[in-house]
């Protein structure tokens, strides 16, 4: 059985989705492969220190597991997977839905369905009137191909559609907490093709009437031109794009910092650079823990978790628990009230931990408290130094 023709075929779209900039996502089912309790792969295109990467959600019965690859290595482990380990395959674009398939008599079936706006919408349900962000005389999310040119949600899209809504329910709750009389300074890093931005920028304008002023920061210089072209069809005067990293972004005046999916250390950047600028509100979804896990991997020191932590799997999420635990305290040693919860950030990717940090001028933090119960969980945990106690110069004191 000759499948290779049809396996290049489906690989060859994926890689032209990424030249021309259509790639969604991409996900793997019916697994045949050996490895107990695997389910399926979903993939999706990440930025991580200036390099795209392809970030693959490992789903299993009872967990998930994220990995980054590059775009060759992406493109080895999907000669290596379809049509050995898993059986079907669906690339989602822009412009179309691609599905390779092997049938339970063998058959290799590949089928393409367009799904460009001349697609269909579903309707608008009734409940949607309550939602913070409706559909209606949206031109940012008819360009954005959320919407038809009449306001209704595409069928494909349904899911985008509440992802906005909800982060935007959870930034309503925490925007009550700081000054809204005054200018509000609004930096988003890594805005990625703006969706969020866009419809944060609609909230605080159009729903709260608050003086925003709102810049997407994105490495990518043909999305900034897109978003920012978007933003003037949308007459969003305050709203603009920009081409940087966090790293090198002035946060200079920022009164609410957002970074959702900041690989690894990018949040610690994010967050100090919040800190530095004195913000009101800051709000990170961090995505990779791996500066953290690399430390405790190197002292392997013996503690009450060991037990647990000579796992992988166990291992990851303990770095996980501590890079964020350790961000936690640091923002408080700043003066911050912090919270930690978990969300969705949408229907195909595991559920995120999301940390939020609140200027509290009322209360004076016990600092040398905080500096204390830090050196004790990296002592606990071997842990060298924390990215963010470093360049908040935390690390001497």
């Amino acid at each position: 059985m000759n499948i290779l023709p049809r396996v290049e075929e489906f690989i060859n779209a994926f890689e032209q989705s990424i030249s021309n900039n259509s790639f969604i996502k991409l996900s793997l089912g019916n697994y045949k492969g050996s490895e107990e309790n695997l389910k399926n792969i979903y993939v999706r295109r990440v930025l991580i220190k200036k390099e795209e990467k392809f970030s693959f959600t490992y789903r299993y019965k009872t967990r998930d597991i994220v990995k980054n690859y590059s775009l060759d290595e992406t493109r080895t482990l999907f000669e290596e997977l379809i049509a050995k380990d898993f059986h079907v395959g669906t690339l989602f674009t822009e412009a179309e839905e691609l599905q390779f398939e092997i049938l339970k008599n063998n058959k290799i079936t590949l089928k393409k369905k367009v799904t460009d706006t001349k697609e269909v919408p579903l309707p608008e349900h009734d409940h949607s009137k309550s939602r913070l962000i409706s559909s209606e005389n949206k031109s940012y999310l008819h360009e954005l191909n959320i919407t038809d040119k009449d306001g209704n949600v595409f069928k494909k899209a349904q899911d985008k559609f509440r992802q906005i809504n909800h982060y935007i329910e959870i930034l309503s709750a925490l925007i009550k907490e700081i000054p809204t009389d005054k200018q509000l300074n609004v930096a988003d890093m890594g805005s990625g093709k703006g969706y969020l931005t866009f419809a944060l920028y609609d909230y605080l304008k159009n729903v709260l009437h608050v003086d925003a002023h709102v810049t997407g920061v994105e490495f990518r210089q043909d999305l900034v031109a897109l978003c920012n072209e978007i933003a003037q069809h949308s007459n969003f005067e305050n709203l603009h794009f920009e081409e940087g990293t966090i790293e090198n972004f002035d946060s200079k005046n920022v009164n609410l910092l957002i970074a959702l999916h900041a690989c690894d250390t990018a949040t610690d950047d994010a967050i100090f650079k919040g800190i530095s600028a004195g913000a009101d509100l800051i709000v990170v979804a961090p995505c990779c823990h791996k500066q953290i896990r690399r430390e405790m991997e190197k002292s392997k020191t013996g503690n009450d978790v060991q037990f647990l932590t000579r796992y992988g799997i166990f291992l990851e999420r303990q770095a996980e628990m501590v890079t964020d635990g350790i961000r936690a305290m640091i923002l408080e040693y700043f003066g911050y009230k912090t919270k930690v919860f978990e969300f969705i950030s949408d229907a195909h990717t595991p559920k995120n931990v999301m940390i939020v940090g609140t200027k509290d001028k009322r209360n004076m933090a016990d600092q040398p408290g905080i500096l204390k119960k830090i050196q004790e969980a990296k002592q606990y945990f071997g842990i060298g130094y924390h990215h963010l106690e470093k360049i908040a110069g935390l690390q001497s004191l």
